[in-house]
């Protein structure tokens, strides 16, 4: 059996132990937070399978970026959601360079696979999809603050140590996002005018209402999965 850890200890004082060479120590901060995390890049990707490659980053900059660590009533999980969201901006970015090569070769045999499990995974990241592109009207700023408490569900407060800006920065900008999807949402259920303008195919939609009002993202648009699940699919 694995070392065993009192789950009252602080992920600083795990992180401290992992430091001084209990490797078994990074492995529990691992284990207590890899899901959060794995199902906050989903939110942000829209993909489990880049979710899957974004989890394993966050933790190599969060053992990369330790001495920068910041705890949060014992917990590393907010400051492990700001690492979080750095890296899905890169993995998107590498993401959209691999789909442009893709696009260049030819289609490669299918894979069978379990057709269920394959369903809801691509039911979950259609509707994920969606709101992503519906939020995707803001600012960089703002949807960074919506992923982390509309989405995750932090508290202001976690949600500043994970963006490393004040408190009064993060109800700022949450309250500038939901303005502005409101006006979006008002703009979109006016009546049609006598000689409605064309809908422009590259301007995202609106995000749902209960985005905008708060939290249960998930319900919206996806079931969180865990970490290790994935691995076996």
């Amino acid at each position: 059996m694995g070392q065993h850890f009192d789950p009252r200890t602080p992920d600083l004082d795990l992180l401290a132990q992992a430091e001084s060479g209990t490797g078994a120590a990074f492995g529990e901060i691992f284990r207590r937070h890899s899901d959060a995390v794995y199902n906050h890049c989903f939110r942000r990707l829209g993909s489990w399978s880049s979710a899957e490659d974004a989890t394993s980053l966050v933790f190599l900059e969060t053992w990369r970026g330790r001495a920068r660590a910041v705890g949060v009533d014992g917990s590393l999980l907010p400051w492990l959601l700001g690492v979080a969201n750095n890296v899905v901006r890169n993995v998107a970015r590498a993401a959209r360079r691999y789909d442009a090569a893709q696009f260049r070769l030819p289609a490669g045999p299918v894979e069978p696979d379990h057709a269920d499990e394959v369903a809801s995974r691509l039911d979950d990241e259609r509707r994920m999809r969606e709101v992503l592109r519906r939020i995707a009207t803001l600012g960089a700023d703002e949807q960074d603050v919506v992923a982390l408490v509309l989405m995750s569900g932090l508290s202001y407060a976690q949600a500043a140590v994970a963006l490393g800006v004040p408190v009064g920065t993060v109800r700022s900008r949450l309250s500038r996002a939901r303005e502005r999807l409101a006006a979006l949402e008002r703009a979109q259920s006016e009546p049609a005018q006598s000689e409605p303008a064309q809908p422009d195919p590259a301007q995202p939609g609106l995000v749902p209402d209960a985005v905008q009002s708060r939290p249960e993202l998930a319900d919206v648009a996806a079931t969180p999965r865990t970490h290790e699940s994935k691995e076996t699919r």
